[in-house]
């Protein structure tokens, strides 16, 4: 594995580094020694950023949540209507997602690993964030694009569901582009909540 470049600041090096690395090997079978070596730098200067393994690990949830809400509420807020919104946030999250894929891998790989209250944190976060994509089928329910039969929540609970399974299965560079795939997964996730 080759070290990034130095221009890279140090607590983003480490953090790329160590999401690699937990990604290839999980966080329980990397050491911080293993760590500060591929980023090139000592401890001490990891432990200037992080003060803990734990730390690096809360960090990468904490950072991919944070894009994928700030993205999600640009999306909801945004014009169109809630279909084509929420078309467009179903995209965005499984974009997100292939493009991360390390940090999604470790996501849903190690979460259970971070202390109580950072699990915790995390859960609000994850919460917060299908909520807010939950208020999207709401609104299209409310509009008539989408049927009333069917909970909200349960709609919201199938996709993220299928969306978590990426890590499980997906390989860079197989036949279908990410983008096919995204759109696959929504054109489903879209017609199931329409009247048949």
């Amino acid at each position: 594995m080759g070290r990034l470049s130095d221009d890279v600041p140090l607590p983003d090096r480490l953090l790329a580094v160590a999401t690699r690395l937990f990604a290839e090997r999980g966080f329980e079978g990397t050491s911080v020694q293993e760590i500060v070596n591929a980023a090139g730098v000592t401890k001490g200067a990891m432990y200037h950023y992080f003060g803990s393994k734990d730390d690096l690990l809360y960090e990468i949830y904490h950072r991919l949540l944070g894009l994928q809400m700030r993205r999600l509420e640009q999306i909801a807020d945004g014009p169109g209507s809630a279909e084509e919104r929420l078309r467009a946030a179903a995209l965005d999250v499984l974009e997100t997602s292939f493009l991360y894929l390390d940090d999604f891998t470790v996501f849903f790989r190690s979460t259970h690993l971070l202390p109580r209250d950072r699990r915790e944190a995390v859960r609000a976060e994850r919460r917060r964030y299908q909520e807010r994509f939950r208020d999207l089928v709401e609104e299209g329910q409310r509009e008539g694009s989408f049927r009333t039969d069917m909970p909200a929540d349960i709609a919201v609970l199938f996709f993220f569901g299928t969306v978590h399974q990426i890590g499980t299965w997906y390989h860079p560079g197989g036949r279908l582009k990410t983008r096919t795939i995204a759109e696959h997964y929504v054109d489903l996730f879209l017609n199931g909540l329409k009247e048949s």
